[in-house]
């Protein structure tokens, strides 16, 4: 067993365990979620749909890009990640994996790989967006802001916004007015989604001096702050239907974005775990339903 991914030389169950843990590292639940728009991106351009080929390459370069981009959230923040009980069992925590330039190494070759995949066989402006959208969650979100401003998740989620770019460039290296509003959607989605639970874990964010928003300006005016975001969220998703988007992305935008407003009301009536959670889930079920309904509208286009 490579001593770089354990402290110890486990039998079958704990190489399960470490295999479990180098999993874990690449945080591949949210690198899927980031997949998806940039697939929905794809199927959004007018015109001749992607192949096949293109929409697995694309896939996997933002996959890949994305898990790197995660792995060295975790590899920065390990010290951090020990005070808050969402994070604490992390492998680079716990040493279930030993930190090390090891670590640096692999995610610069997946990141490498990834955008020079994207160049060759996409194009340029494809992989600047694979590139970007990578760049702005490891180094402007997490480096240069998640412990200076509470803007840091309103800058670095931007990376969603740009893998929506990298699947529309992939197809068309100038993305139309369809795809830049769904990637202003994806940017406007996830501050209230963030700080929702952020408000949920307000006292963890205080205790490991991370400047969320709740912790910045108190969990009331925070509840607050997501319900106007929301709001503008919601007007912002309608604003496709008028440059190319059909019907049923209108409905899911109008059900979903309703249904999410009106959890963040309730959060801003009455603060509480409860009701935050409640607002955080519901902005999952609101983009879920965006990007159904927006892939649903370009494959029947």
């Amino acid at each position: 067993m490579n001593p770089q991914l354990s402290a110890s030389q486990p039998g079958s169950a704990g190489f399960l365990q470490t295999a479990r843990s180098v999993v874990s590292l690449f945080k591949l639940r949210i690198g899927f979620m980031i997949m998806l728009t940039a697939l929905v991106g794809m199927v959004v351009v007018p015109g001749r749909g992607p192949g096949a080929g293109a929409m697995l390459l694309l896939g996997l370069a933002v996959l890949t890009a994305s898990a790197s981009a995660g792995a060295f959230n975790q590899y920065h923040e390990y010290e951090s990640d020990r005070l808050m009980a969402r994070t604490r069992s992390r492998a680079f925590v716990t040493g279930a994996l030993v930190r090390s330039p090891f670590w640096l190494v692999v995610m610069g070759l997946m990141l490498a790989g990834s955008v020079g995949a994207a160049a060759r066989w996409l194009n340029p402006v494809s992989a600047l967006y694979v590139f970007l959208g990578a760049f702005f969650y490891a180094v402007v979100y997490t480096v240069w802001l998640k412990r200076r401003s509470w803007l840091n998740i309103v800058v670095g989620g931007m990376a969603g916004s740009f893998a929506v770019l990298a699947g529309a460039a992939a197809v068309d290296p100038v993305p139309g007015a369809f795809a830049w509003l769904l990637a202003a959607v994806l940017f406007l989605w996830t501050p209230p989604h963030f700080w929702s639970l952020a408000i949920a874990n307000q006292a963890e964010y205080k205790a490991a001096g991370v400047p969320m928003l709740p912790v910045v300006v108190g969990v009331p005016r925070a509840a607050v702050i997501v319900l106007w975001s929301t709001i503008a969220l919601a007007v912002v998703s309608v604003l496709p239907f008028w440059f190319g988007a059909g019907t049923i992305y209108l409905l899911s935008a109008l059900a979903g974005g309703g249904y999410f407003v009106f959890k963040a009301w309730k959060l801003a009536q009455s603060p509480s775990r409860q009701t935050a959670m409640g607002s955080f889930f519901a902005s999952l079920l609101q983009l879920g339903l965006l990007l159904a309904g927006a892939t649903v509208d370009g494959l029947l286009r």
